[in-house]
């Protein structure tokens, strides 16, 4: 029986939601249904809202640290859900993954430094690299059958021309691949091979469908740890974004010891008062709303591929592993990005992500997003039906 209704349609107008409330700014029009920025329309579990509210109505905010407790609710979760152990001294947080691959970036490499990444990927990879002085070195993806692969010969390659570091998505974003434990070994072999550190973003890691299972990189061996830096947040696997929590972990002493510095050297060091708050309850009490969440997403996602087959064949969508994301080739229609664009901004009225802004490789592609109620995707699906008819 479900306990959770994600039928339900919350209006977001007027919260200074970032979706919602600035599609002038982003679309440079108001009238545009927005399908693109990834935070979902569905409220969270409602034991997270009441610990909110508990800790609201005690009425101070004063200087708040991170409770034991809150590091082992996300201990216990993700030993329950990702087989992965993790010493609550390897722990550090900040305010979200970006910031932290920002610091990542600062800690593990030099200026003039090589980072590596593969496009098309989420796209603050290329500007946390490029903005602190470092060079983007790609390895793009290949499409093999609808999915995303790995060219291992060109990853070596890239790897050879001395990468200091590889920021690495997984689940991916855009395509939803859940990278298999043979690729992952493949990756950190040749990191390990290559002396190259590793920084795993997994904030997607808990929206898995079966049977895909996430796996964290770094719990595959033992000596694999000591060469990774995993990211991972409550905030997507529970729609918390805006109380801007997420979680380090550094199973490597003298790596964790550099990142604190920086941390320290740039005073991001903590979580905010309600963040502190909803991580521990999300992680705590947040598995059976997730469990149906998953249910809802896959069921999202089957009908939104099957319109799209069905009612816009020069679409083709790449199945997800997980995520709330679609990927879609909009190539066969033989138009330029901004024809797409243009498109879907005046005759469909639909706001989606432009691919191009995840690297080369994105070209032809656009991303939505999908976690919102049944009716508003299948409003979103008419739209984008509408744009290319």
């Amino acid at each position: 029986m479900s306990h959770y209704d994600f039928s339900k349609q919350i209006s977001r107008q007027n919260t200074a939601s970032v979706k919602w409330d600035r599609n002038d700014i982003v679309f440079g029009t108001s009238d545009v249904l927005p399908m693109w920025v990834a935070d979902m329309d569905f409220a969270p579990p409602e034991e997270v809202t009441a610990a909110l509210k508990d800790r609201l109505e005690h009425g101070i905010y004063g200087y708040t640290y991170v409770p034991d407790t809150a590091t082992e609710a996300m201990q216990a979760w993700l030993s329950k859900r990702h087989h992965w152990n993790i010493q609550p001294s390897w722990v550090l947080y900040s305010p979200g993954v970006v910031p932290t691959i920002g610091m990542a970036v600062q800690t593990l490499t030099k200026p003039g430094d090589k980072v590596l990444l593969q496009s098309p990927v989420y796209a603050p990879f290329f500007s946390m690299i490029e903005k602190n002085n470092r060079v983007v070195v790609n390895s793009p993806l290949s499409l093999v059958n609808g999915k995303y692969e790995i060219d291992f010969a060109d990853f070596e390659e890239k790897l050879k021309e001395g990468v200091k570091l590889f920021l690495l998505c997984n689940p991916h974003n855009p395509g939803g691949r859940v990278w298999s434990e043979e690729e992952l070994r493949k990756i950190a072999d040749l990191c390990i091979q290559y002396d190259c550190l590793i920084l795993s973003d997994e904030i997607h890691s808990d929206l898995v469908f079966k049977p895909n299972r996430h796996i964290p990189v770094a719990s595959l061996e033992e000596n694999y740890q000591d060469h990774i830096v995993t990211c991972v947040a409550p905030s997507k696997t529970f729609n918390l974004a805006g109380l801007q929590a997420s979680a380090i972990i550094i199973p490597n002493q003298s790596i964790r010891e550099a990142f604190k510095e920086t941390q320290n050297r740039l005073s991001i060091n903590s979580l905010n008062t309600f963040g502190v708050v909803g991580l521990e309850a999300a992680y705590r009490y947040g598995e059976q709303w997730l469990e149906e969440l998953l249910d809802y997403l896959e069921e999202s996602t089957h009908i939104a591929i099957d319109y799209i087959e069905k009612e816009i064949p020069d679409l083709t969508v790449m199945k997800p592993d997980g995520t709330y994301l679609l990927w879609i080739d909009c190539r066969k229609l033989g138009l330029s990005d901004a024809e797409i664009r243009d498109k879907l901004l005046k005759k469909g009225k639909l706001g989606l992500e432009p691919g191009p802004k995840y690297g080369p490789g994105g070209e032809g592609f656009v991303r939505m997003n999908i976690a919102c109620t049944r009716d508003m995707l299948l409003d979103g699906l008419e739209r984008l039906k509408l744009a290319f008819t």
